[in-house]
């Protein structure tokens, strides 16, 4: 009897959700090419509500289409399935049940043999507990994951997917915004970048864009001058800020080149904004995982409203690229690890392991299988990486002590 395989992709997007089910397809088709495949619809909360499509042999002919879109083909959400309080709230299980059970029978009742979650650390320890649970009342089902964030923050993971085509996007969104800086003296732009917990989006997303400036043209005696276009900060969650030092220093780049672009990481000083708003009375909403939402927060508006006055900006303009650069198709190089970590994925399945397939960090950063239980969260950004140090030298910022575990 053909095996039955199903998909969810679950969390934010990233530009790697779309692939992942196509690179599947395509190992499967090689592996397994009787199996029938479908996807639940909108992650965790198709599955709840028993809503799936399957897989036409359309689909699986023509998997590669998949490699040409970002976003999710089988839609996605945020639902995690040990908070009973919110499934019963949405209306994804009714009073009384437990989630991880009623999953588990929906798994049951459409024959599944194997479940590939594509999400990220919430979606994965979601699936972990997926996984025990199904282990733990016998239901012989193979669980494997896929990481996917453009955060890169989640252990023991050496990159997670879509992670260097987020960074690359959010270089050419800036490429773009920077010209803004002919629009009025003394000019602050606050580029925010995504990243919770870790800096690394926005360190890359930095590197990404000097290193498109070095293909640039410049003609300084009309003020096209590269120092305007250029980095001058670059401000993570890892690094301790010296917010009185800093404005120092960019008030001398501003009275210099009359802007300053900032690259600021949305989790940079979120603790503090949370103190002050919630010392202030501020009730914030939180997600299902409890996660306050940072687009709520606006972290960016914040630091702009600190450092107007302080920088005596004219001026002073906030851009996110985040949805920019979570939506975009993969490039080349995240595509051919997206295909890696899938090969893998259907390999393991196919034999029984329950995990998630990754470059793992105490391999050696090997491509293995992960086992669940070694998955969450928060891992932060290494600031003494060479790379980046060379990033804080070029623009001249001291590099900060590392932040207090956050």
């Amino acid at each position: 009897m053909a095996q039955k395989i199903a998909f969810l992709t679950a969390g934010g997007i990233a530009p790697c959700l779309s692939s992942s089910i196509g690179a599947l397809i395509e190992r499967y088709n090689e592996l397994a090419p009787d199996a029938e495949l479908s996807g639940y619809l909108n992650g965790y909360q198709g599955l709840l509500l028993g809503r799936s499509i399957t897989f036409s042999e359309e689909v699986k002919k023509n998997y590669d289409i998949l490699f040409e879109y970002g976003g999710s083909a089988i839609g996605n959400s945020r639902v995690k399935l040990t908070n009973v309080k919110d499934c019963t709230k949405r209306g994804l299980v009714t009073e009384g049940q437990d989630p991880l059970h009623v999953a588990a029978e929906q798994l049951k009742k459409d024959d599944i043999d194997i479940l590939h979650t594509i999400g990220g650390d919430d979606t994965n320890t979601t699936a972990a507990d997926l996984a025990k649970y199904l282990q733990d009342n016998g239901y012989g089902l193979t669980v494997v994951g896929l990481p996917k964030t453009v955060d890169n923050d989640v252990y023991p993971i050496t990159q997670t997917l879509g992670a260097w085509t987020a960074a690359e996007q959010g270089a050419i969104f800036f490429e773009n915004v920077a010209n803004e800086n002919t629009t009025s003296t003394r000019q602050l732009i606050i580029h925010e970048v995504m990243g919770r917990h870790c800096g690394w989006l926005t360190a890359a997303t930095a590197e990404a864009y000097r290193e498109r400036l070095d293909r640039y043209r410049w003609l300084p005696d009309l003020r096209i001058d590269r120092n305007c276009w250029d980095v001058h900060a670059v401000w993570i969650p890892e690094m301790e800020l010296d917010f009185d030092a800093e404005v120092e220093r960019l008030n001398a780049i501003m009275d210099e080149h009359d802007c300053v672009n900032l690259f600021l990481s949305e989790g940079a000083g979120t603790d503090a904004i949370v103190k002050q708003k919630e010392a202030d009375g501020e009730t914030l909403n939180r997600d299902a995982f409890g996660h306050v939402r940072l687009d709520e927060l606006n972290p960016g508006q914040w630091f702009a409203e600190q450092l107007k006055a302080r920088l005596k900006a004219d001026k002073v303009l906030v851009q996110k690229s985040g949805y920019f650069a979570r939506s975009a198709r993969p490039n080349a190089r995240d595509l051919e690890l997206i295909k890696r970590s899938a090969a893998k994925a259907a390999e393991a399945a196919l034999a029984g392991e329950s995990g998630v397939a990754a470059l793992d960090d105490d391999a050696g950063g090997e491509m293995s299988i992960v086992p669940f239980p070694r998955i969450k969260g928060g891992k932060p950004f290494d600031i003494d990486q060479p790379w980046f140090g060379e990033l804080l030298s070029a623009i001249g910022q001291p590099k900060a002590a590392k932040a207090a575990a956050h």
